[in-house]
């Protein structure tokens, strides 16, 4: 049976921070992988917990099924639990996502921001001020920030030439840039 294809999740506006990380003393001593909370898990959340929206109307709000909602928002609880638990750091970055407007970043304090009036062109950051701004650039899931950390691979099993695994697509997709082939997966199934 082949993975059913994701569907973009609307995020209404990206986080106004890039992640937590945990404080005390002995900080040092623990698991220093990041935990990555995706944007539409960040969004899940921050439309049940923060703004108090039932699940069938946060998911109509994201352009979702309310089961697949469910299932983002359970991540997002499962990975936030793992990073109080263990102690790690939240990153909040990634996933298969497009933003409700235009956005835009600012290069020498990082604030992201919107432009609510669209006959205005944007000039400077809202912010700090500086003239040093640019579109806000979102990579989506094939970039996810978990492919730095997948140890599996896709192996052609006709001439057995290998290339990492990309996160979020399998590797029986992957064609093999040697012989043509379709690849098949090497390593442990779950990353």
């Amino acid at each position: 049976m082949s993975p059913r294809i994701k569907t973009l999740r609307k995020v209404l506006n990206p986080p106004i921070i890039k992640g937590f990380k945990p404080y005390g003393p002995d900080t040092e001593k623990i698991n220093s992988l990041p935990v990555y909370l995706l944007f539409e898990e960040y969004e899940a959340l921050r439309l049940c917990d923060y703004d108090k929206s039932n699940h069938h109307k946060a998911s109509v709000m994201m352009g979702i099924s309310r089961p697949t909602f469910t299932r983002i928002y359970a991540s997002a609880l499962q990975k936030i639990a793992i990073a109080f638990v263990e102690g790690r750091q939240i990153a909040i970055e990634g996933g298969k996502v497009y933003f409700d407007s235009d956005w835009y970043e600012c290069v020498q304090c990082n604030c992201n921001f919107n432009n609510p009036e669209r006959d205005k062109k944007i000039e400077t950051c809202p912010l700090c001020g500086s003239k040093k701004i640019s579109n806000f650039i979102f990579d989506n899931a094939s970039e996810s920030p978990d492919v730095k950390h997948c140890n599996d691979k896709c192996i052609c099993p006709s001439c057995m030439y290998e290339l990492e695994h990309k996160y979020g697509k399998p590797c029986n997709q992957e064609i093999c840039p040697k012989c043509g082939h379709l690849m098949k997966r090497k390593g442990t199934p779950n990353c």
